[in-house]
């Protein structure tokens, strides 16, 4: 094998769609057999294509164990990747299906925690123009929605390019100024505060974004802020699900949302918004695409809803 990989125009130009099957079905069978019968060759056919496919990325993929084949560190890598582009063709298939059949197509959108209620609002009203689409939702912070803008993985997101070394990268409009609230369980001992400072829940147990995170570091400022040490003892998530479950089981522990995703969980009685101000102004939700990137008509769909639906602040 090689000590170098091969470069992308020689993978691509020995690279077949049938290989990366024969790699995906190794993976479930572990058995070469088995994998030659799934994608319809002969056991020697499998096992030359295999060699094929190793020749061409210059490595060695599987090792051979007394419970079969069992891929190597790489191995897993370009097996991951396989099942992506298998992902991306189904995609494209249905895709192409849905605009020949005049249904529309596929929209594949990242959201912050945040903007989740935003988010739903705008995929409600476009789906009720356009009820045939079908619509992929990633919730992640706003670094990896960012990443996977990069990767094709998604059409646009709701996040922010501030925490990018490279904003330039990417288009984006302010949509929505974000409002923070600290909340916690009905049964938080301060529940029924008429007003509270941020000293009255300096010991209590925190629920908060990781560090660098633009609501993390807003809760820092509002500490320094207010001469106050920063809680020690942190439970950090992205999760909203995580966030409520946690503030559900532990009626002493509080956490900063966005104020739409609190006053709908506030609805459903499931917290209450404790009665804190805080002073930090919050960085805005954008509307993120990939710059250069040439959009689907259902993502110009959404974009153009947007703009005639939520008047740009900034």
């Amino acid at each position: 094998m090689h000590n170098t990989l091969p470069s992308l125009a020689s993978i691509t130009s020995r690279l077949h769609l049938r290989q990366l099957r024969l790699l995906i079905a190794l993976s479930d069978h572990g058995s070469l057999l088995k994998a030659a019968e799934q994608v319809a060759l002969t056991q020697p056919g499998a096992s030359k294509a295999l060699q094929e496919i190793e020749s061409t990325l210059g490595v060695q993929l599987f090792t051979r164990t007394n419970r079969g084949l069992e891929p190597t560190e790489l191995g897993h890598c370009v097996i991951r990747y396989a099942r992506l582009i298998q992902t991306d063709l189904t995609h494209l298939r249905e895709e192409m299906l849905a605009i020949m059949q005049g249904h529309g197509g596929r929209l594949a959108v990242g959201t912050i925690m945040g903007a989740v209620p935003l988010l739903t609002d705008a995929l409600t009203r476009l789906l009720e123009a356009h009820p045939a689409l079908s619509v992929e939702i990633v919730e992640d912070t706003s670094a990896r929605l960012l990443r996977l803008l990069d990767q094709g993985r998604l059409d646009l997101a709701i996040c922010r390019t501030s925490i990018s070394q490279r904003p330039d990268l990417y288009d984006a409009f302010n949509i929505h100024e974000e409002e923070l609230a600290v909340v916690a369980s009905v049964q938080h001992p301060l529940a029924d505060a008429p007003s509270l400072q941020l000293a009255d829940l300096a010991d209590s147990r925190w629920v908060v974004y990781s560090a660098n995170m633009p609501m993390r570091l807003t809760l820092e400022r509002e500490f320094h802020d207010a001469d106050l040490r920063f809680p020690l003892h942190l439970m950090e998530t992205t999760s909203a699900f995580t966030t409520l479950s946690l503030l559900q089981k532990n009626p002493h522990f509080v956490a900063l949302l966005s104020v739409d995703v609190a006053q709908f969980c506030t609805r459903f009685g499931m917290t209450r918004i404790l009665p804190l101000r805080l002073h930090t102004r919050s960085e805005p939700y954008q509307l993120v695409t990939r710059r250069g990137t040439m959009l689907s008509p259902v993502a110009r769909l959404f974009l153009d809803d947007f703009a005639r639906t939520v008047a740009p602040q900034g």
